[in-house]
């Protein structure tokens, strides 16, 4: 049996889906890559905003497996819509890598008053400006090699990344600070890898269910409850981030304004992940205020 992958070509994405094939061969299973070009990856200049933020990564890719080119989805499950096509379902979380942002440059602490700090990401915007208001924060795109070299050059004095991407590309010694997620709330999905199949495919399905992490599949599925409740993706300036101890969840999460100026944070513990995400979703949405600090995406 061989396996084909659909994935994006950047260094990272290819990374990952290289580890998906290397984890399939100890199963004794086969796989080959299928690159598929998004949206994302045509357009490298506009901002996430401009482009759309939910799906520019991922649409394509999903599309590749429904149309039969690929058997397999590969996705960053951050970069995954919060609702998956008809057709396809997410059936598979290997165990996640180190879901925390990080500081390439300079430290936090390192960062002189009006510093500037690059990243493409609303959510990493707002928890800077939260924190360190006075902090200059400019946009960025690219892949990796293209965000990290930006850091000391062209002003920029420092630029915010995934640890996983990092971890995965080898390259931890360029971290000049892990950003702590109980306050630098990561985004839904960060660090872990989400593979999607068709429902049909009864195969590949009892493969990929060999390669599940089920501590990793719980937590994203309480995270993007808690996205999907919300009708929001990646533009939103919110995170999620769970984590397991024997069958209890613990999921915290924080909306913020834009510029970082006011923001709502939770913390709820229970053992069904859709609810729990629903519930958090719900209680900084309506209870604790936070619907008044952005308005969500619509379709």
């Amino acid at each position: 049996m061989t396996l084909r992958l659909a994935t994006r070509r950047s260094p990272l994405a290819t990374r990952q889906a290289h580890d998906v094939r290397e984890r399939l061969a100890t199963r004794g299973v086969d796989a080959e890559l299928v690159f598929v070009e998004t949206h994302g990856d045509r357009d490298r200049t506009s901002s996430l905003t401009r482009l759309g933020g939910v799906g520019v990564f991922a649409v394509e890719v999903q599309r590749a497996v429904l149309d039969g080119v690929a058997d397999v989805a590969v996705h960053s499950a951050k970069d995954l819509p919060s609702l998956t096509p008809e057709g396809l379902g997410l059936v598979c979380v290997p165990e996640r890598r180190d879901a925390a942002d990080v500081l390439i440059g300079r430290s936090l602490a390192g960062l002189g008053p009006g510093a500037t700090v690059a990243t493409g990401s609303p959510r990493r915007r707002a928890l800077l400006l939260e924190r360190r208001p006075d902090l200059h924060v400019v946009e960025l795109r690219g892949n990796m090699a293209t965000r990290v070299a930006r850091a000391g050059r062209d002003g920029v004095d420092a630029v915010v990344a995934a640890a996983a991407a990092l971890e995965r590309l080898g390259q931890v010694d360029l971290v000049a600070e892990r950003l702590e997620p109980s306050w630098f709330v990561p985004q839904v999905g960060q660090g872990a890898i989400a593979l999607e199949a068709r429902v049909t495919d009864s195969d590949t399905l009892e493969v990929l269910a060999t390669l599940n992490d089920e501590v990793a599949f719980r937590a994203l599925a309480a995270e993007r409850a808690y996205l999907r409740e919300l009708g929001a993706g990646c533009l939103v300036p919110t995170g999620a981030y769970a984590t397991t101890a024997g069958d209890q969840l613990t999921l915290s999460a924080v909306m913020l304004a834009p510029d970082g100026a006011s923001s709502v944070r939770d913390v709820v513990r229970g053992h069904d992940p859709e609810a729990l995400g629903v519930a958090l979703a719900r209680r900084l949405r309506d209870e604790l205020g936070g619907g008044h600090l952005w308005a969500p995406e619509r379709p």
